[in-house]
């Protein structure tokens, strides 16, 4: 029996950003990927989940949406991240690069991964567009043709121990002035490095 009903095609975001002490700011980035650019909550995004880490004053939220809306959904989290966090004063212990640290995106339902990578591309574009001074790493689906993994561009880019961004060469912009963030595609996932 065959079903007349269109085939979902969705696509999930676990967006990483650096703040988790002040909840408002967390929920504002959250409340920035339901909207449309009218304003109007938009009906094909959900935000899933959020969780929020104190000590590493670091949130992750869950987005999810068809792989069609999902770029549009991630930039407006983002721009409203990058307004909203100081990297200058952001304080913890985990070894975040930027306000908005990766960009997960993974195949829910009839994308495959190599859409998602498109999608990873897509939005680094626009972020170094619509963010002044935003640097971009990519790696997985996104990088191509290199496809380097996580672990290969965390050790590239000092993840841990770096503290002299200025030498990093970034797949999209100038080098970082100061902490800088990443935008990733990897496997079954796609990420984004970005300041």
């Amino acid at each position: 029996m065959s079903s007349s009903r269109p085939r979902l095609r969705l696509a999930a975001c676990l967006l990483n950003i650096s703040e988790a002490r002040r909840k408002y700011i967390v929920e504002n980035v959250a409340k920035a990927a339901l909207l449309e650019k009218n304003g109007q909550k938009h009906h094909e995004v959900s935000v899933l989940n959020i969780f929020s880490d104190q000590d590493y004053n670091r949130s992750v939220i869950t987005i999810a949406a068809s792989v069609e809306e999902l770029g549009d959904s991630i930039l407006a989290a983002c721009v409203e991240a990058f307004r909203s966090i100081d990297m200058e004063v952001q304080e913890g212990i985990h070894p975040c690069l930027g306000a908005v640290d990766l960009i997960p995106i993974y195949p829910l339902s009839g994308v495959r991964v190599e859409e998602c990578g498109a999608v990873a591309r897509s939005l680094a574009e626009n972020l170094v567009e619509r963010v002044p001074g935003c640097s971009v790493f990519l790696f997985g689906e996104a990088d191509l043709p290199e496809k380097r993994s996580l672990v290969q561009r965390r050790k590239q880019l000092g993840w841990f121990t770096r503290r002299d961004f200025s030498a990093l060469e970034p797949d999209l912009r100038v080098a970082p002035a100061r902490r800088c963030g990443l935008t990733v595609s990897y496997i079954n996932k796609c990420f984004l490095i970005v300041k």
